[in-house]
Order: C-alpha cells, then sequence, then structure tokens
C-alpha cells in the first residue's frame, strides 16, 4: 500500500521539486541581468520599497515552470494538460504575455498598448488553443463564450497585476489559489490534471524564496501577467462538464481577493475621473488604468501600522479561507454550491464593513459636487424634482405597507384586495397626506410638529378608507378592521423613515469624511467645549460643508460629569473642562470651540484653563440682536 501510494505520488513530486530547484537557480541570474539592464523600481512616494530592487523576475519564474514540466511530460511521454495540442500552443502565448510584460518592465508601456496585448492573448486563447466554457455550459452561444472567456483571462491578467504592491503577495495569494484549484480535482478523482499545478506551486515557492519580505526581486509585469494568465487558463483546461465547483466556483474564490480588488479600482478610478472632470474640466480624460495607492494592500498595509509581512499574510488569509468554503462545499457533494454562497456573502460583508470606506466616500464627494452645483439652474431642476420623488416613493411605500398588513394578517392577496383594498387604502391616505400639507414641507429642515403631522394623516387616512372598504361585499370585516392600526403603523413608519433618509446619508458621508480626514495634516482638530444644543448646530454646520472643510471634530467636553464617556453624534464625551489639557495632549487638539452659554468669569477660567496649552479659542454662538434702523 505504502510502495503504491508512493508510486502515484512519484509524478507529482518530480514536477514539484524539479521546478522549485529550478526556479530557485534561475531566479538570482534573472535578477542580476535585470539590474544591469537598468531594470529597477527606485523607492518613489508611491512605491512601498525603501531602495531600489529590481523588476522583471516573473521570466525566472516562466522559465523554471515551462522547462521542469515540459521535460518531465517529453521524457515520460504523458500528455501534457491531459491534451497534447493545448499545452504548447498555451505555453506560445504565455511566452507572449511574458514577453509583452518583459518590454513593459523596461520600457513602461502606455496602459492602451498593454490592454491591447492581453487583449490578443485572449482571443487567441479562444480561437486558436479552443479555449472556452462550452464544457460546463454547452449551450452558450459561440459569440457569448468568446466574449466571456477573453473577458475572464484579461481580467484575471490585470487582477493579478493590480494586487502585486507588497513584496510576496502577488505569488503568495497564487500559490494559495493553485494549491485549491488542484485540491478541486483530487475531490473530483482527476489527479493527473494537477500535474502542471503542482509545477506552478513549484515554482512559486521557489521564486517567493527572493520575493517574501523583504524581497531582493520584484515579479514586475512579466512575472504578475504570466501568474493570472495561468491561473485564468488552468481552470478552463481541466474544467469538469458536471462540476460548477471545479470549472468555475473555486477558480473565482481563489481569485476572490484580486477580482475584487481590481472591482473596486474600476470604481473608485471612474468616479474620481468624473470628479475631476467637474472640479477641473481639463482634467476629465484622465485614464481609469492609473495607479493610486488605495488598492487592498495599501489599506490594510495603513492599519497595520506599514507591517508589509502582517499585510500578506491577512490577504492570505482571506483567500485561503475563501478556497476552503470552495473545497468544503465540493466535499460534501453541494450541488446547489451552497457553502460557494455563504462565502461570497459573508466576504461582501467584511469587505463593504471594513474595506470600501473609500469607495464610499468619493461616491459621497461626487454626489455633494452634483447636490452643490453652482448653476442656479441645476439647483432649481433639484428644487423641482424633490416633491415628484417623493410622491413616487410615498406611493410605493403605501402600496408595500398594504401588501405588508395582508401578509401579517394571513389574507392571500385576491383580487377585490387589488381593485377594492389596495386601491382605496392608497388613494385615501395619499388625499389625507395632501390636506395635511405634507408635500408643502421642506423636510431638510423639519421639526417635531411636522412628523407629528405626518402620523396623523397616515392614522385618519388609514381610518377612512377602513370605512370606505368596510362596506365592499368581497372583502372580509376581520381583516379590514384588524389591519387599520397596522397599516397606520407601517406607512407612517416607511414614510418618516424615507424623510429621514437624507440627513442620515449626509451623516454618513460626514463620518467617511472624517475618516479620510484623520490621515490628512493639513485639517484642524476640533475640541468642543459643551454638548448641548449649540453644539448640535455646530455640527451641523460643519456636515453641510463637509465637501470644503478642513476640520473635524475630535471629541467633546461637558462639566456634566455624568455625560463621561457617552456619545454625541458620534463623538464622545471625554470629560470636564479640568481634564481640558490632558485630552488636547491626548487627541492632538489645535483649536477648542465653546459652544455653551458661559459668563465673563467662567471664560476668563477657560482662558486661564487653555492657555499652557497653547490652542486656539473661537466661540460658537447663535445671538440675538436688534437692528437698528
Amino acid at each position: 500500500m505504502v510502495v503504491e501510494i508512493a508510486l502515484k505520488a512519484l509524478p507529482f513530486a518530480i514536477v514539484f521539486v524539479s521546478a522549485l530547484l529550478l526556479t530557485l537557480v534561475l531566479t538570482p541570474l534573472v535578477r542580476e541581468m535585470n539590474r544591469s539592464l537598468g531594470m529597477v523600481d527606485k523607492p518613489d512616494p508611491r512605491r512601498i520599497n525603501k531602495t531600489p530592487i529590481p523588476r522583471g523576475g516573473g521570466l525566472a519564474l516562466f522559465a523554471g515552470v515551462v522547462v521542469s514540466y515540459s521535460v518531465f511530460v517529453l521524457v515520460t511521454g504523458l500528455p501534457p494538460l491531459q491534451c497534447r495540442g493545448v499545452y504548447w500552443k498555451l505555453v506560445t502565448i504565455a511566452a507572449g504575455v511574458v514577453a509583452l510584460g518583459f518590454v513593459d518592465d523596461k520600457f513602461s508601456l502606455h496602459p492602451k498598448v498593454k490592454l491591447a496585448g492581453q487583449l490578443a492573448a485572449a482571443v487567441l486563447c479562444w480561437w486558436w488553443a479552443g479555449l472556452g466554457l462550452t464544457k460546463i455550459f454547452p449551450s452558450l452561444p459561440a459569440w457569448v463564450d468568446f466574449l466571456l472567456t477573453v473577458f475572464w483571462i484579461t481580467g484575471a491578467i490585470n487582477a493579478l497585476n493590480l494586487i502585486d504592491g507588497l513584496d510576496g503577495l502577488a505569488s503568495g495569494i497564487a500559490l494559495i489559489a493553485t494549491l485549491g484549484m488542484a485540491g478541486s480535482l483530487f475531490i473530483v478523482q482527476n489527479p493527473h490534471a494537477a500535474l502542471f499545478h503542482f509545477a506552478f506551486v513549484g515554482g512559486l515557492l521557489g521564486f517567493l524564496k527572493y520575493n517574501y519580505n523583504p524581497a531582493s526581486v520584484f515579479l514586475g509585469d512579466s512575472g504578475s501577467m504570466y501568474i493570472g494568465f495561468t491561473l485564468a487558463t488552468m481552470p478552463l483546461v481541466s474544467q469538469e462538464a458536471d462540476s460548477f465547483l471545479v470549472s468555475v466556483g473555486v477558480p473565482m474564490l481563489a481569485m476572490g481577493v484580486p477580482i475584487f480588488d481590481t472591482s473596486l479600482a474600476i470604481c473608485r478610478r471612474s468616479i474620481r475621473r468624473v470628479i475631476r472632470s467637474r472640479e477641473v474640466p481639463s482634467e476629465g480624460s484622465d485614464n481609469v488604468m492609473i495607479a493610486d495607492a488605495d488598492h487592498l494592500h495599501h489599506r490594510i498595509l495603513r492599519s497595520v501600522g506599514l507591517n508589509q509581512r502582517k499585510t500578506a499574510w491577512i490577504l492570505y488569509a482571506m483567500t485561503a479561507v475563501a478556497v476552503a468554503f470552495g473545497l468544503v462545499a465540493m466535499a460534501v457533494r453541494s450541488r446547489t454550491a451552497g457553502l460557494w454562497l455563504l462565502a461570497v456573502a459573508v466576504a461582501s460583508f467584511v469587505v463593504f464593513k471594513n474595506m470600501a470606506r473609500i469607495e464610499l466616500y468619493d461616491v459621497g464627494r461626487l454626489l455633494n459636487s452634483v447636490a452643490r452645483d453652482n448653476g442656479v439652474s441645476m439647483r432649481r431642476r433639484i428644487a423641482r424634482l424633490s416633491v415628484p420623488i417623493y410622491l413616487f416613493f410615498d406611493i410605493a411605500l403605501l402600496i408595500a405597507s398594504y401588501f405588508l398588513v395582508l401578509r401579517i394578517e394571513g389574507s392571500p392577496a385576491t383580487p377585490s384586495d387589488i381593485t377594492s383594498g389596495l386601491i382605496v387604502r392608497v388613494f385615501v391616505t395619499f388625499i389625507m397626506l395632501v390636506v395635511a400639507r405634507v408635500y408643502n414641507t421642506v423636510w431638510s429642515r423639519a421639526m417635531l410638529s411636522n412628523y407629528l403631522r405626518l402620523a396623523a394623516a397616515c392614522v385618519f387616512g388609514s381610518l377612512a378608507s377602513t370605512i370606505a372598504v368596510r362596506f365592499a361585499p368581497s372583502m372580509e370585516a376581520s381583516v379590514i378592521v384588524g389591519g387599520t392600526l397596522s397599516y397606520a403603523l407601517f406607512s407612517f413608519v416607511s414614510l418618516a423613515a424615507l424623510r429621514v433618509l437624507r440627513p442620515a446619508v449626509r451623516d454618513l458621508f460626514y463620518a467617511l469624511d472624517c475618516s479620510q480626514l484623520k490621515g490628512r495634516k493639513d485639517v484642524s482638530r476640533i475640541l468642543v467645549y459643551g454638548a448641548g444644543l449649540r453644539y448640535r448646530s455646530f455640527r451641523r454646520e460643519l456636515v453641510r460643508s463637509s465637501a470644503s472643510n478642513k476640520r473635524m471634530i475630535v471629541g467633546l467636553l461637558d462639566d456634566d460629569i455624568i455625560l463621561r464617556g457617552q456619545y454625541i453624534g458620534g463623538i464622545r464625551i471625554e470629560g470636564t473642562l479640568q481634564e481640558a489639557p490632558e485630552v488636547i495632549n491626548r487627541l492632538n487638539v489645535d483649536t477648542v470651540i465653546v459652544a455653551c452659554v458661559v459668563t465673563d468669569a467662567w471664560m476668563k477660567v477657560v482662558k486661564d484653563m487653555l492657555r499652557p496649552t497653547g490652542v486656539k479659542i473661537r466661540m460658537f454662538s447663535l445671538v440675538e440682536s436688534e437692528v437698528p434702523l
């Protein structure tokens, strides 16, 4: 038994070890060759490396993997990739991809030239090498198969190219992804298709010896593009006709981090391009392929104190967990791929909760720019649209409230519910809203009385519609009467929620704005003394001017000791005035805003308390005074 297992494992061990050793030998040679050619990444504001490091090391990875695996299949006579004709065509195309990347490493090609080369490689894979998705989707039209294949290969190449921003990151993620793809082939009893995967793992591991932090050589575009090309084509070659997870699921999970990072980058850069075109029209032609420093690895790097190794391991772990979900789903033979969907849902929650703040901030900047357009005609158009928008959503919410009541009361939605109940409920309640002058109210400045008026309109509308519908012969009286209060409650809650949504969104974008301001050195850090109504007025003014604001509230002081440690508007009350010097030092405050009523004597106390700290003192007040005629 042991001998039999050893014999079965021998081919995998041979290709793995040979690729590992050959890459270990070739990488230093390629590194020194590239250094002599001047292919060196020098430190700059966007790059993380602090010393010049040669790039273009992917040439060694390509040679180590291809030579070792090709020699093995030629000596043993085994069909490469279980398909004799495809492998050599893919090697030829891959060589072109590596050559394109190597030229870019040397001469810095224009992004459009690079993209054209990547598209050409993807087209050749479909047209010449015969790759596609027809095994798993046999009824797919040829033109759809072509578009999906080209999009998948080009997207994967760019995804790995963009994620290659830290020592060992792209090669490490590719290593985990390849192991996951190989594991999926073992689960479906097709181990021989994984021979190339083991050679690729050996090459990646050998290159990581020099690429892991602190790196002595970088992949460069030649290496990252080759890795992306290989990860994209391996599942297309080994796809299983009856296994969605082998052909699509596990590869997508394995590539999840680079794919998501690329999607965010396209979204972020597109939004910023629109913002620039609005602010400076001459810059509107910027390409979305221009690099920035807001990739996932940049964000995590900043959050962990610029520790490259810790950042890389966090992203390694994310990739490993995603791959594990896919493999477990395969192991339990989940036809619906429930675990795969769960992995996507969990990953989406984590990412949008912790990593998409920059994109949300940019969306807020764009929306704010549109909302505050300097053109009077634009503002008038927006103002005229506000009432029709409220009307549309109000009617939709009233309809939704009606069907929700039916669901709670356990009554099926019959035709009479539509012709009699729904129409009467919505129409009568809407008339009450008009009578209560709900649409004459500026809801961005609404007070409690306005919401009480809205509640009264919903209650009276529900009561009046109940009386009207009560006499409909096809309606059940119990359902009608029982749903009166429910309909009034649901309609009021939904309509009120719609009206508080705007300030809530404004506060959200202000919070995102503050998260961006924290990292800037030109921002004034404010400590507010007084947590009452004046503070809320001051904060509202900051929220309204968040687009051009360079001030942020970092804490509150209030002499009510019971409030210590509590939050108002998301800002923590740090203590009383007596603790101001310690709070100012801890929060790096440069300005104190007095937002409470103080006498002249107490203002002298405030000045004496704050003078040693050297901060500026400003007074915020709402003053009523007589204007002389």
